[in-house]
């Protein structure tokens, strides 16, 4: 994953700003500060409500909740190695984590308050008699988006967790955890709602694809579906993305960059420099220092022979004699403001649709229908298409593509391992102190003692 820098000229309000003044008039009447404006003035026009949800891109939460969503995923799975010494990163990668551990904050805490602002884009905007119906239409549909993102990976996370639509604290400070269908009934409805209310076209610049649309939401929807073994709609929604004319199969090497063909939905921030860049050491020399994140020893073995993605998404580096194998699909390991080089992280593209649909077609027993998308992300690695024939032949085969195609990239993996209800057959044998229960984090203790109506998973009581 690669998190990268652009200046979002519309941004004149700050999400955290827009927060500060959800639901506490009614509690204490305060002069503003001079550099914030209320909510009210933040949703009065179409300018103002769009700089209000164009924050959501650059919020330092959804950066840090994507991030992390990788690492710690990666980490959890087969796919990562921590080469540091902290201790709770240690946790995920041996599949022990405390309660108290203070990661959770990138996977809960932050989810949440992107979750918080996007409910308040939503009530600003359709109770505003200042916009107009097409700006709303699109502000409330990225606000849904961004909060079904947030849903998605917090319930492959935790499992079931408190759902609110609420913009009142208030109403939200002991909200019991929902089921995993209450939650992916939540997604779903939003997703379909931003489905209607997003363009299929790119607001702003069409070749920075920066902004949800409505290929975007019908993306996450497709997987949505996958994950909930609904193939029939997984099926239906992938085949309108990959049919809509709009992206292609990009090569190997342009994959990653702003102008691909086959990017869905690709992200840029505010944030300076490079501190976002991952998995990468800050020189690509031999002998400064190990990346902080590595692919297991064992990852490299799984490529076929003249597979190109292990040429063209995998480098090594060298430190004290020891050799790391690192993710490689973004080559740009440093960018500031004014040099921000060709690449922002990708959120969705076309080769993640093209195996969601091979997989749910295989679940349907279409034997030439995965085939054929199978052997669309093997012909773009450089290799033969597939042998396998068979309903089960096929699976195996999926899962061996999505883990060599999708590597890296928001942890795809730990969450495939745990939905196939493969991961005590490929963890346990390699990490010794993985248990069953790992496979959902445990709810953070500090929340737990915030919301006395919260219950903790298995295995951390």
């Amino acid at each position: 994953m690669k998190i990268n820098i652009i200046p979002f000229k519309n941004i004149v309000l700050p999400a955290l700003l827009i927060l500060s003044f959800a639901s506490c008039k009614k509690f204490v009447e305060a002069d503003l500060a001079t550099n914030l404006i209320s909510k009210e003035d933040a949703f009065a026009t179409d300018a103002s409500a769009t700089s209000a949800t164009l924050s959501l891109y650059s919020y330092f939460p959804t950066i840090q909740a994507i991030q992390y969503q990788s690492w710690l995923g990666g980490l959890s799975s087969d796919e990562l190695q921590n080469t540091t010494a902290n201790a709770e990163l240690i946790q995920y990668s041996q599949n022990v984590i405390a309660t108290t551990n203070s990661f959770y904050q990138f996977i809960w805490n932050y989810p949440y308050q992107v979750i918080r602002e996007s409910n308040l884009i939503i009530d600003g905007v359709n109770r505003s008699t200042g916009i107009s119906p097409a700006v709303r239409s699109q502000l409330t549909g990225e606000a849904k988006f961004f909060r079904a993102l947030m849903y998605f990976n917090m319930v492959n996370c935790f499992g079931g967790v408190p759902i609110t639509s609420d913009v009142s604290e208030l109403n939200n400070s002991f909200t019991p955890r929902a089921t995993v269908a209450e939650n992916y009934s939540f997604i779903i409805a939003d997703l379909r709602d931003a489905q209607n209310l997003l363009p299929e076209t790119y607001t702003g610049t069409a070749s920075l694809k920066v902004r949800a649309n409505k290929w975007a939401a019908t993306a996450l929807l497709s997987k949505v579906y996958l994950y909930n073994r609904d193939y029939v709609n997984a099926e239906a929604e992938a085949s309108k993305v990959i049919s809509s004319g709009t992206y292609t199969m990009a090569t190997l090497g342009n994959a990653f960059i702003t102008s691909s063909p086959e990017t869905i939905l690709q992200l840029a921030t505010l944030f300076g420099a490079s501190s976002f860049t991952s998995y990468r050491t800050t020189s690509s020399a031999n002998n400064v220092a190990p990346p902080a994140y590595v692919l297991n020893n064992s990852f490299t073995r799984d490529f076929e022979l003249n597979d190109n993605r292990k040429t063209s998404w995998v480098d090594s580096t060298t430190f004290n004699a020891v050799k790391y194998y690192r993710i490689n699909k973004y080559k740009v390991q440093t960018a500031t403001a004014a040099t921000l080089g060709n690449e922002y992280t990708v959120l969705f593209r076309l080769g993640e649709l093209y195996l969601i649909r091979a997989e749910a077609r295989a679940q349907q027993n279409n034997i030439a229908g995965t085939q054929n998308d199978l052997n669309v992300i093997r012909t773009r690695a450089g290799l033969a298409i597939t042998m396998a024939a068979t309903q089960t032949g096929l699976l195996a085969a999926i899962a061996r593509e999505r883990k060599l195609e999708l590597f890296g990239e928001y942890g795809n993996r730990w969450f495939d391992l745990k939905r196939t209800a493969t991961a005590d057959a490929v963890l346990g044998p390699i990490k010794s102190t993985y248990r069953s229960t790992a496979q959902l984090f445990p709810i953070p203790a500090a929340q737990i003692l915030l919301n006395a109506n919260l219950t903790q998973n298995p295995g951390y009581n």
